[in-house]
């Protein structure tokens, strides 16, 4: 039982320390909006992989840089309608 207890703790405890882990109440729109919202953050924040992506895209750096951060604001978009509303 104590196991268990502390294996609960750690899990609250990472929860409360790394947004994106989600908790029992994330959504699914939440949850995909924070993989895409760091996944743009770690291309941005790596300058060697940001010089690869717009290599790749054959665009400047600092363009692509730009239009990853308005990926990274908007995220997946628009949230489902609740029922109810």
């Amino acid at each position: 039982m104590a196991d268990k207890l502390r294996t609960l703790q750690q899990l609250e405890t990472l929860q409360a320390k790394y947004v994106g882990t989600g908790h029992a109440d994330t959504t699914r729109h939440e949850w995909t909006n924070n993989i895409v919202r760091d996944s743009y953050a770690s291309y941005v924040g790596h300058p060697p992989l940001l010089a690869y992506m717009a290599l790749g895209m054959g665009e400047a750096k600092d363009k692509v840089r730009g239009q990853m951060i308005e990926k990274m604001v908007r995220g997946v978009g628009a949230p489902p309608a609740r029922e109810g509303e």
